[in-house]
This record gives C-alpha cells, sequence and structure tokens, in this order.
C-alpha cells in the first residue's frame, strides 16, 4: 500500500505562540515531516509569532532542539532539517497592543501570491485580540484562514460570542476550528467504510445496530494542568468537542457529496437529534490516591472541586436510523491504559441453529483510534478440529501499521489537517453554528450537576473508571467492552 503526496501551493503559515508547548511538541514536527514527503514547495516560509524577545536564529535554534525531542535523531534527515530550518523566521508581537504589527506585514507583504494561513496556538482569550489586529494592520486578506484551537468557548453564550468576534473579522470559509482526533486515519476511514462500500451501509441503522461504544480513556491524570481542567472538566474537555466528532461522523446520514459543507450539515443534524440528558443517563468519577501518588483533588489544589475527571453518558437519538439504538460515551483520566475506540455492535442472528450455543454475541466492527490505529471486524466461525459444531469468535483485523508494510509510517493528524487548511478544505473542522449546537446539548447537564450539588464518585487509578458506570450498560443488557493495554 503506498500513499500518494500531492503538494500544496507555496504558503506563508504564522504561527502565533509558537515558542509554547503545543507548537514545538506537534505543529513544527508535522510541518518538517510534511516537508520530508515534499507536500510544502520551495519558498513556502513558516513565521513565528511569540512575545518572547529572540532573533532568527534563536528561533532556529529553538525548532532544531524541538524536532530531536519529539521526533528523534534517528527520525531525521540532517538534509531535510537544514532545509526547514532555513526556511524559519520569526517576528516578537505583542497580541493585545500593536508592536511588531508592522514587521509581520512587511514580511509577508515580500510575497503577496503565497497562501497566508494563521494558527493561533494561544490561551482561547487572546483569539479575538489577534483576529481584530490581523485585520487592523492589514496582515489578513480576503483568502487569508486562521486556525483555533480548543476550547472554543466555555459554554453556549461565550462560543457565541468567540464566532462573532472571530466573525467581526473573517467569512466562516476562511475560520478553521481544528480537533486533531478528525485528522486521525481512522476517523477518516469511518466515513470511507461507511459510504465507500456497499458491505456496512445498509446494516448501519437501529434494525441491525444493537449498541455503540465510544471509548476514549487516557492513562494519564492532570499534574501540570490542574488550575485549566478544573475550571472545564471531562465533559467540556473532551465531550462536547472530540467525543461529539466521533459520535456524529458515526451517526450521520450520508451527505450528497463529499464537500465541507454537506458533511458538516449532516453532522449538524446528528447533534440536533440527540435527546436531552438527564442525570440518571450520567455517571461522573474522580480518580481517587492510590498510594504511589495523590488523586484528582491533589493534582487541582482543591480538597472540595466537584469537577469530573470521569464522564460516562448513554445517548439517544431521535430519528429513523437511530430511534432505540443507545450509544455509550465514556471518557476519564488515569484511567487503564491509553486506548480509543468506536465499537458498532451488530444484533444477534434472531434465531441460532446451534444449540449448544448458550449465548451468541454479534458481530462487531472496532475502529481502534490509538494506539495501533486499525479496523477489526468480530465474526463468529467453527471452532477448529474434531468434536461437533463449537463456535468461536475471531477478529478479522486491519492493523493500518502491517497494512502500509514495515516502512509505512502513519502520520499525525496534524499533518494532515494543517495541509488541509493550506488546500482550503474545510471538511474535517467545525463550523461555527455546529459548535454552538454542541453547546446547547451539553449546558443542560453540566448546569444540572452543578445544582445537584453532588460530588463525582471516586475510582481506582488503572481501572476502568467508577463501577456504577457498568449500570448505564447492564441496565440494558450490555456491558462495556474491556479498555485494553
Amino acid at each position: 500500500m503506498v500513499s500518494s503526496v500531492i503538494p500544496v501551493q507555496p504558503f506563508d503559515l504564522v504561527i502565533f505562540g509558537a515558542t509554547g508547548d503545543l507548537a514545538r511538541r506537534k505543529i513544527l514536527p508535522s510541518l518538517y515531516r510534511r516537508l520530508a514527503v515534499h507536500q510544502i514547495p520551495n519558498g513556502s516560509r513558516i513565521i513565528g509569532a511569540a512575545r518572547a524577545k529572540m532573533s532568527r536564529a534563536e528561533f532556529r535554534k529553538d525548532v532544531n532542539d524541538a524536532l530531536l525531542e519529539f521526533i528523534g535523531e534517528k527520525g531525521l534527515d540532517k538534509a531535510v532539517v537544514e532545509e526547514f530550518i532555513n526556511g524559519l523566521d520569526y517576528v516578537t508581537i505583542d497580541a493585545t497592543g500593536d508592536g511588531g504589527w508592522g514587521l509581520l506585514a512587511k514580511k509577508l507583504d515580500e510575497k503577496p501570491d503565497h497562501i497566508r494561513a494563521f494558527y493561533l496556538s494561544v490561551a482561547p482569550a487572546l483569539f479575538g485580540e489577534i483576529s481584530d489586529r490581523l485585520a487592523k494592520h492589514g496582515v489578513a486578506t480576503p483568502e487569508s484562514r486562521i486556525v483555533v484551537e480548543k476550547p472554543l468557548g466555555k459554554d453556549l453564550a461565550s462560543a457565541k460570542a468567540l464566532n462573532a468576534q472571530l466573525s467581526k473579522n473573517f467569512d466562516e470559509h476562511q475560520i478553521y476550528r481544528i480537533d486533531h482526533y478528525l485528522g486521525k486515519e481512522t476517523v477518516q476511514n469511518l466515513m470511507a467504510i461507511r459510504f465507500g462500500n456497499a458491505l456496512f451501509e445498509p446494516l448501519w441503522n437501529s434494525h441491525y445496530v444493537d449498541h455503540v461504544q465510544i471509548t476514549v480513556a487516557e492513562s494519564i491524570g492532570v499534574q501540570g494542568r490542574g488550575a485549566y481542567y478544573d475550571k472545564s472538566g471531562a465533559m467540556r474537555d473532551m465531550v462536547q468537542n472530540h467525543m461529539m466528532q466521533l459520535l456524529c461522523l458515526t451517526a450521520m446520514e450520508p451527505p450528497s457529496k463529499f464537500d465541507p459543507d454537506a458533511v458538516r450539515d449532516e453532522k449538524l443534524k446528528v447533534i440536533r437529534a440527540l435527546e436531552p440528558l438527564t442525570i440518571g443517563d450520567t455517571v461522573r468519577g474522580q480518580y481517587r490516591p492510590n498510594g504511589k501518588e495523590g488523586g484528582y483533588l491533589d493534582h487541582v489544589g482543591d480538597p472540595n472541586s466537584h469537577t469530573e475527571s470521569f464522564v460516562a453518558l448513554k445517548v439517544h437519538i431521535s430519528n429513523w436510523r437511530w430511534a432505540g439504538t443507545p450509544f455509550y460515551l465514556r471518557t476519564g483520566k488515569k484511567l487503564g491504559s491509553r486506548f480509543s475506540e468506536i465499537a458498532v455492535v451488530f444484533k444477534a442472528p434472531p434465531h441460532t441453529i446451534f444449540p449448544q450455543v448458550e449465548h451468541h454475541r454479534g458481530n462487531a466492527l472496532i475502529i481502534r483510534l490509538q494506539p495501533n490505529e486499525g479496523i477489526r471486524l468480530r465474526v463468529t466461525i467453527k471452532e477448529p478440529g474434531p468434536g461437533g459444531m463449537r463456535l468461536t469468535e475471531v477478529p478479522l483485523d486491519m492493523t493500518f501499521a502491517e497494512a502500509l508494510g514495515a516502512d509505512g509510517l502513519m502520520p499525525e493528524a496534524y499533518e494532515r489537517l494543517i495541509m488541509d487548511v493550506i488546500r482550503g478544505d474545510q471538511t474535517l473542522f467545525m463550523r461555527g453554528d455546529e459548535v454552538e449546537a454542541a453547546w446547547a446539548w451539553t449546558d443542560p447537564i453540566i448546569k444540572a450537576w452543578a445544582e445537584a450539588g453532588t460530588r463525582p464518585l471516586p475510582y481506582d487509578q488503572g481501572s476502568a473508571g467508577p463501577i456504577h458506570s457498568y449500570k448505564l450498560t447492564s441496565s440494558d443488557g450490555h456491558l462495556w467492552r474491556e479498555i485494553e493495554a
């Protein structure tokens, strides 16, 4: 299996917050890898912009150090590194004032035919300030693109305010609200499997699907970011964005064409069809100390915190395709492993002809997002050997790393998404009304939790979350899938 690489047009990418963790860990290494496979054309420029006073040479050294730290010397080609570093520039800029903006405009005007993209790898509070100054100083053109990271608000009111700020200076087709989960190969393959094959789509409905499970488990805690996390919690940090996107792609109707607005129209319909949550549809948790290290309350420095580090939901979609089919969502910190998957579990055969089989589980399509991205289909076969018709279950496995061969490297999600920004393809990015609809659904349950005043349930580090979360599935005769190592 060989992937083809289509170069993009020459561009200037300005990274605000270029000395920060996200830029050094993800954005800059992703751009290096795209240059290494010749997707970035000669003459393209990457311009760092931050408040730190440093020279271009100092910035280049900092980026070189980041490549060594996050890619490693063995993964680097010296000639490509040199080419990449030589294409870097830097501007010291004041996001809340006028310092540095004239110099940035002058640099960009040197190549007026280049596509201009502005990546805001900064605190959300600066999104509006920076977008205003991009317009005020004539840095943004009618064809420029602006990229913003989550969190896109903390509730419906703040999301609307943010959209209004961005819309003052940019049209909707210029705004790229990035969610790195949508850049994962497996997530994109979910659409390919559904809409590129005749095998699954006829079965993709409540007549044949028993239930769907979406799990995003993390093995790390909130150390180092407790102050931020305690103001958001798992619902705001993961469900409202990442998991909502996975739910939409799993449940959406086939779009009329593979076009940004056609795809996002169908995702929006799913969000608007979600039934309101009740407290009984939810389970919240906080990881407790384990003797070796502190628990959630220790890591956020607040013994009275009611913020959840784990949440499980039972969700229903009120439309013809999914009426009666439950969707179970769960995510949390300090769980058994770093593990994300979508499991579409089909109904068991209506009648079994094998009397010795007491319980015949249905087939399941498992889309693994991390680690070891791939797709598996659980099927029932005869167990080999004599002794009668004994049945067993086996997976038909397509792990992408194996399918691509020993030299095949799975691209980082940011690699695909940044190149989509340059191409002007918004298919894998969220639209403003989509973000607002997601907040409109999550706000009421967050408010209900606050009014109830109950503490999240404690759970052991390294577990699958609070035991009570199993009642969400067991009440329907289902079990959560194991969180695999």
